[in-house]
């Protein structure tokens, strides 16, 4: 595979007072003051803000001119100002062009002219409209110079205790012309922020907290479309939360914009953002408090690209530096340059340096990663070792990757071992013997295979092959076309997936497996299919030919107190879990049916090996249908899917759960077919599916069709009084019912004549049928008419 490393263009020999450049610049890395040095986008130039004792600006151009202008003196970038310069502005790359930008608002427009002239002063202006304003950031975006400035505090401002929301985003157009450049009025962008940093990332720009900001305010940023002029709410942990147009007429209140979404803002907990970077398409590189480098695109989908070690997000080691070029990611943190795939997330190199840089972008290379440093400005460029995969060189490194993951399963120590600590802790001593294997097996005298290694050979023969294979098959995908790509990518995903399933299911193994179904989802889907062997039948159901070393990997039991469907972004589904996203994404259809093969090939695994999947619900695990269900979103969009997976687990509790959901659903006829299908399952079952039914009828005339069906699963054991009893305790609280008796005719609620049928049935069951119930099976359906009324006492006084 190829090689990248830095290679020097200039040591500064050929920049004006190098000397003085390199003294300036390892000053300025020394005390961490990288944030002072600018390069121009064509790399020609070298800008370096000095805070003390006054703010001046000190600038160094590669082949400097021989001697200054006429007319020149006094007009030096290097005069001192009156306020301290908040930033250097390119306005145009070509001239170049530069804006030098103070706190109180005057900005210098230079111009460089080559080779005799040298920089130019073509006018001074002041940004701001207020001459007590205070200009905080500023940046370039499209034909926009915008800033944040912080306006003093008035009468009507809040008190002093309330948030600072003192600051305003300005803007001001400008126009290239052949007598200089022509500036727009202010536009008052957004009233009433707090303090922001201003990132110009191609038609948008982004809004950065910075200072002190109340706590809330900490919690999100804003990005600003200037053409469609509209604000958008983000977070480092969600994306894009809200957006809102600005209309024509009037200015954005910060105030009004976050209204809509501060519910939203007060209960996340985004990371903190430690680097930010513009993509220049219009998005942002973020660098995360949690060591993850996330792309934010221009629609506010926020994407993880790759994570840093733990040791690299704090420390002496913090992140120094931060840039996108294209389709690789650079990220300088202490004295190592990290270079990292934006595609997939493949870290591509990772190269020592000598001494910390300055990563920049160079306008006329703008795809390759380009370095300042006090010894000179370096480029990536590839370096030797060829395209082509060593074995040999491959297989050594994976005798200290195993030998790492040896000698830290036996360490007491929680620190990662690395296998630079490997080599220097004197420990190395089985790695020697697999080493000395490997030299045989590289070898290419077959008589040295006849020795004592030979049996340890042929057992290691297809590992060894498959990792060397591996190592092609990745170096492939490096220089193959679009069109191969996806099918080396299916390839790879399908070797990776299979791997990792007939592996032990370690935490590491666990994490892989997690980030290939979550970068290649279409391809791992396709892979699992193909691992399992998964076949749908004629009948509906699917069959799998997997071995079962496979399966008892899918099926380890998890911990009953984890919450897979509500768990932390960082915390790996288990492997089961994991599929059933996958087939759940895919193929809904199919997880009831994938329930069913995992189950089949639960008890399988069982009856032929010592493991055992844990069939109760004990305190170590979890039946499969609990976990399958773990899966389906809160949203109540798929009960039927639910029911599906709960009757497919035959278990009573699940049985019971999906009748429920079934009768809250009032699919009647889905009800009875399932409680005719399950009562013959078991006497406790069937008693308690006709208990609950009865309950409905009691309640309720829907199921007056389905009566001749549900009558005949009434259990042997139950007689007329309990049934009786059931109805009168499940009637419901009407006043029509407390005035009218529970059996009035045309009525919501069952009559004798109804409930006929089934206590006769019950009656004729018993040994000894007792006769106090003979009187109402006899009885007509309806009550009798009633009595002729008796005569008053008093009507014969009154006939008289």
């Amino acid at each position: 595979m190829t090689r990248l490393a830095l290679d020097r263009v200039t040591d500064f020999g050929d920049f004006g007072r190098g000397a003085e450049l390199r003294g300036l610049l390892k000053q300025a890395f020394s005390r961490s003051r990288s944030s002072d040095v600018r390069v121009s986008p064509d790399g020609r130039h070298v800008h370096v803000i000095l805070r003390t004792p006054a703010s001046s600006l000190q600038t160094f151009d590669r082949n400097p001119r021989a001697h200054p202008g006429p007319g020149q003196k006094g007009l030096d970038l290097a005069h001192p100002r009156s306020a301290p310069i908040v930033d250097l502005l390119y306005l145009d790359h070509a001239a170049p062009l530069l804006a030098v930008v103070c706190e109180d608002g005057r900005s210098e427009i230079w111009r460089f002219r080559e080779p005799q002239s040298g920089w130019q002063l073509l006018q001074t202006l002041d940004l701001c409209n207020s001459p007590r304003a205070r200009v905080v950031s500023a940046c370039v975006c499209l034909n926009l110079v915008v800033w944040c400035e912080e306006r003093p505090p008035s009468s009507e401002s809040p008190s002093a205790s309330g948030p600072p929301l003192r600051f305003c985003i300005c803007s001001r157009s400008f126009e290239l012309d052949r007598g200089g450049l022509g500036f727009g009025g202010v536009r008052i962008a957004l009233h009433n922020s707090p303090r922001y940093r201003v990132v110009g990332s191609g038609e948008n720009v982004y809004l950065l907290p910075e200072g002190r900001c109340p706590g809330t305010v900490s919690r999100f940023f804003l990005s600003w479309s200037p053409r469609r002029d509209s604000f958008a709410v983000n977070s480092a942990c969600r994306g894009l939360l809200h957006r809102k147009s600005s209309p024509a007429s009037r200015e954005s209140d910060f105030r009004g914009l976050i209204a809509e979404c501060v519910g939203v803002l007060s209960a996340a907990e985004p990371p903190g953002i430690r680097a930010w970077a513009p993509t220049g398409c219009g998005g942002l590189l973020l660098l995360l408090t949690t060591g993850w480098v996330c792309a934010m695109q221009k629609d506010g989908v926020l994407r993880r690209v790759y994570k840093l070690p733990d040791n690299c997000v704090a420390g002496p080691g913090a992140p120094t530096g931060l840039n996108v070029y294209r389709d690789v990611v650079a990220l300088v943190v202490g004295q190592t340059l990290f270079l990292i795939d934006t595609k997939c997330g493949v870290e591509l190199e990772k190269i020592a340096l000598k001494k910390e840089g300055l990563l920049f972008v160079n306008c006329l290379e703008s795809h390759t990663p380009h370095l300042l440093s006090d010894s000179g400005l370096f480029v990536v460029t590839p370096g030797g070792g060829g395209e082509r995969v060593s074995p040999a060189s491959v297989l050594a490194e994976a005798v200290f990757e195993e030998a790492c993951k040896y000698y830290q399963q036996r360490s007491l120590s929680s620190t990662p071992l690395t296998v630079e600590k490997l080599k220097k802790g004197g420990m190395f001593q089985a790695p020697i013997a697999l080493a000395a294997i490997l030299g045989d097996y590289l070898s290419a005298d077959p008589s040295k295979h006849a020795g004592g290694h030979d049996k340890l050979l042929r057992s290691l023969d297809g590992e060894l092959k498959t990792l060397v294979a591996m190592e092609s098959l990745r170096t492939s995908m490096v220089k193959a076309s679009e069109k191969d790509l996806e099918s080396l990518c299916q390839t790879l995903v399908q070797q990776e997936v299979g791997r990792l399933l007939c592996a032990d299911v370690e935490r590491d193994n666990l994490l892989y497996l997690n980030s290939i179904f979550q970068m290649f989802p279409a391809q791992a889907w396709q892979a699992l299919r193909a691992v399992l062997q998964l076949r749908c039948n004629g009948d509906g159901s699917l069959s799998t030919h997997a071995p079962a070393e496979v399966w008892k990997s899918v099926l380890a039991p998890v911990q009953v107190a984890a919450n897979f469907s509500h768990a932390p972004v960082t915390a790996p589904l288990p492997v089961f879990e994991l599929l059933c996203s996958s087939v759940f994404q895919f193929q809904p259809g199919w997880l009831p049916r994938f329930l069913e093969a995992a189950q089949r090939q639960a008890g399988s695994v069982s009856a032929t090996s010592s493991w055992s999947y844990g069939v109760k619900d004990t305190a170590e695990s979890l039946p499969l249908y609990k976990r399958a269900l773990a899966v389906l979103p809160d949203d109540g969009q798929h009960q039927d899917l639910e029911v599906e997976l709960l009757l497919c687990s035959q278990r009573p509790n699940a049985v019971m759960q999906a009748l429920r959901i079934l009768m809250g659903l009032r699919q009647w006829a889905r009800v009875t077919e399932t409680a005719q299908r399950f009562c013959r399952q078991s006497p406790l079952l069937n008693k308690e599916i006709f208990a609950a039914l009865l309950c409905e009828v009691s309640q309720h005339r829907d199921l007056d069709p389905y009566l001749d069906l549900l009558w005949a699963l009434c259990p042997e054991d139950l007689t007329v009084t309990s049934i009786l009893n059931m109805v009168l305790k499940n009637l419901p609280p009407s006043s029509a019912a407390l005035d009218a008796g529970p059996f009035r005719p045309g009525s919501r609620q069952p009559t004798v004549g109804l409930l006929k049928p089934l206590l006769s049935r019950v009656l004729q069951r018993e040994s000894r049928p007792s006769r106090r119930y003979a009187d109402i099976l006899q009885s007509p359906t309806f009550p009798p008419p009633a009595p002729p009324r008796q005569p008053a006492p008093g009507g014969t006084r009154a006939a008289d």
